[in-house]
């Protein structure tokens, strides 16, 4: 976990992994802050890259007690998932651990259990 980033396989396309993790977490109640294609945006500018998106989601109930204890965690919250396509045509859906976070910010082990469902959305996104 040197890098704090867990990169998942996809059996679905970018915006179809994408698209099943944002139904799970408005089923979840979450926030869906927003969504960037960056492969997109890189076409409109005329240039190329593999399929690429972002999403931006959370609860503002469960991440703010976080930033409260930890403020610098605000930088990596609300929680991203990225979806990409590497040079093989592979899908992944990568995210920042929980624990990686903890120990970046120091955040205390209490709170952490606001965020520890993540990795529960991502597995159920690929399945």
């Amino acid at each position: 976990m040197d890098r704090g980033i867990i990169d998942v396989p996809s059996p679905y396309s970018v915006p179809d992994t994408l698209k099943r993790l944002e139904d799970i977490a408005r089923a979840k109640e979450l926030t869906i802050f927003a969504r960037v294609d960056h492969s997109g945006e890189a076409e409109k500018a005329g240039l190329k890259m593999r399929p690429t998106q972002l999403l931006i989601f959370g609860s503002p109930k469960a991440g703010t007690p976080l930033m409260i204890a930890a403020p610098s965690l605000a930088i990596d919250l609300p929680l991203k998932a990225l979806a990409w396509e590497d040079a093989q045509g592979k899908v992944w859906l990568s995210y920042n651990h929980p624990e990686y976070l903890r120990e970046r910010h120091g955040v205390p082990e209490e709170l952490m259990k606001n965020i520890a469902g993540v990795e529960a959305l991502i597995q159920k996104a690929v399945e």
